[in-house]
């Protein structure tokens, strides 16, 4: 080769190590930031009181991204050292597999797919630039890894046995953190409900139905239609239940919410987001569902962005979880952070107990923040997990 061609060779080279080294990066620091916000001062009262807590959250997106979270880092919002300093007992990780272009609250259609260019700039597997479901059965390896390389600070939990079991570790100090896998709508399972045993086989153990647009299986509060669950979506419905993997309807439009509430036998939660009572965005949660929610034994959880609570401030947070409280009762409301979720938020997971000191500032009993902070969590994960009974086989079911 001649000398211009070699340098050009060389220069492409670089410019490609360059990209795959430091637009993972990129990314991720430009959409999980924490953004000056007012905090209040924590006391040594309320401190004492959150390092007794079993503390729990419903939802961080943080397996999206190529970070590894056994090290500490000052990107995104959560790892496992900000976890165990934030005195976190179980953190639920959902797996996204694919997002619109020009992403928005309002209306997406599905014929574009992001995390395909994120999955290739990561260099993850290549089967995962094309399929939905390897992209799940990478996160569920990638969290595997995760717990591999973390000394036992990181356990997966898969049943309520293995729930309970951590909880009584942690009740005799060991620092220990429990991961929960999830799904961010099941377009995942590409239109096969024989996937969605796949799924559970790889550990996961709750599933959203929908993301930011329609899917074969529900429709989106963000999707074109935004119709109700299909036929599909009601066999998956069914074989969640039967399985021990918990409904969650986070994103799904307000039709495919009262279709769940009205045939579902097992709790259903909301992992993130808010109440339009105090914060009137299309995707977050009427009075209606959420009474409906806490008829089947469920829980609210509560998102600390702008677009769920209408502010980063942790007295937004907690005016929503009062909400659900006066609306519900204090036994359906929880955390769901969406921890690098592509989120601004005013803290990071070791700052929670700003929301325990938040808490207190609004008059909340110990007991009250106790069961808020993680111990409704506990006991819809404890009874969700638990299968509805023995699982008839899966039929395949493309559309």
């Amino acid at each position: 080769m001649k000398r211009p061609a070699l340098i050009a060779l060389a220069l492409l080279i670089a410019a490609a190590t360059a990209f795959f080294l430091l637009a993972p990066g990129i990314a991720e620091r430009s959409m999980n930031k924490i953004a000056p916000t007012p905090l209040p001062t924590v006391t040594p009262e309320t401190k004492a009181l959150h390092d007794r807590l079993t503390i729990a959250d419903l939802h961080s997106d943080s397996l999206l991204w190529k970070r590894d979270i056994s090290n500490a880092s000052d990107q995104g919002h959560v790892d496992i050292p900000r976890l165990l300093a934030g005195n976190v007992a179980i953190q639920v990780f959902s797996s996204v597999t694919k997002t619109p272009a020009g992403q928005n609250y309002d209306a997406n259609g599905a014929d574009t797919d992001q995390i395909k260019w994120l999955a290739i700039g990561q260099l993850q597997p290549v089967k995962t630039w094309t399929s939905l479901l390897e992209r799940s059965l990478w996160h569920a390896t990638k969290l595997e890894r995760a717990e591999a390389r973390s000394n036992g600070r990181l356990r997966i939990i898969n049943d309520p046995a293995e729930l309970d079991a951590l909880l009584a570790d942690r009740a005799r100090g060991r620092k220990v953190v429990g991961a929960i896998l999830s799904v961010e709508g099941l377009q995942n399972i590409e239109g096969k409900l024989a996937n969605l045993d796949k799924l559970y086989a790889a550990g996961f153990r709750m599933a959203g139905l929908a993301h930011f647009f329609d899917n074969e299986v529900a429709g989106s509060m963000h999707g074109l239609q935004k119709g109700g669950l299909t036929p599909l979506g009601r066999q998956g419905v069914r074989r969640m239940e039967a399985l021990g993997m918990i409904v969650d309807v986070a994103h799904s439009s307000h039709r495919t919410v009262a279709e769940v509430l009205a045939i579902a036998r097992r709790p259903v939660v909301s992992s993130h987001g808010g109440v339009q009572a105090t914060c009137a965005v299309n995707r977050n949660l009427t009075d209606a569902e959420i009474r409906g929610i806490a008829r089947t034994g469920g829980v609210v959880g509560v998102g600390y962005w702008d677009a769920a609570v209408c502010s980063t401030a942790p007295k937004a947070i907690v005016a929503a979880i009062e909400h659900v409280r006066d609306v519900a009762g204090i036994d359906h409301v929880g955390l769901g952070s969406d921890f690098d979720g592509s989120v601004t938020t005013g803290f990071d997971t070791a700052r929670l107990a700003v929301i325990t000191q938040t808490l207190r500032d609004r008059g909340f009993s110990d007991t009250d923040i106790a069961k808020v902070m993680g111990g409704n969590v506990v006991r819809l994960l404890r009874d969700g997990m638990r299968p509805l009974g023995p699982p008839s086989p899966p039929a395949n079911a493309p559309l």
